[in-house]
């Protein structure tokens, strides 16, 4: 007897491996246009494949915009990491050359970066931006919620939302 997964697995297969061997190069050109370099280009078209073959959609009606709106998002988190890695590269800029950690520690720091970067992309928005406020800029929740537009009490429920979520994550 056959497992009725195993159809289906195969059929999702078949359906990527058509998705990318008739639109890979089209993908490929756009993601060139915009970011002007062959490797970056070439690396999120693979990250696109790889994200629509872990998500088992069965069926694409419309490849182009479904696939561009895949790589968007891939493309945005992109664009965050390396805004992230620019700021952190020019905080380290600022130090003496004595206290520059090692192009090693660098590395790690920055993998430390994304790691905490993706995790709190999972975060609903407004609590994201709650957990920065506070963790990054310093403020006060009440001046959090001030900026918000939230209530205070709202503030709180953020925050923990934010730290349980970090926790459960880190666990």
């Amino acid at each position: 007897m056959s497992d009725p997964g195993s159809a289906t697995n195969d059929c999702h297969l078949r359906t990527v491996a058509d998705l990318y061997s008739g639109h890979h190069g089209w993908l490929y050109a756009r993601l060139y246009r915009k970011l002007g370099n062959a490797l970056d280009a070439a690396d999120l078209a693979h990250d696109t494949f790889i994200r629509i073959l872990a998500s088992k959609v069965a069926v694409i009606e419309e490849p182009r915009a479904y696939l561009s709106c895949v790589a968007g998002g891939i493309l945005v988190n992109w664009f965050q990491r390396k805004a992230l890695e620019r700021a952190y590269l020019q905080a380290l800029a600022l130090l003496p050359e004595p206290e520059a950690p090692s192009p090693e520690r660098r590395l790690l720091v920055l993998e430390t970066l994304h790691e905490i970067d993706a995790m709190l992309d999972t975060l609903p928005g407004p609590v994201k931006r709650a957990f920065l406020l506070s963790q990054i800029s310093g403020l006060k929740y009440n001046d959090i919620a001030h900026q918000l537009g939230v209530s205070l009490i709202t503030v709180k429920r953020y925050m923990k939302q934010a730290f349980l979520h970090c926790l459960m994550l880190v666990d």
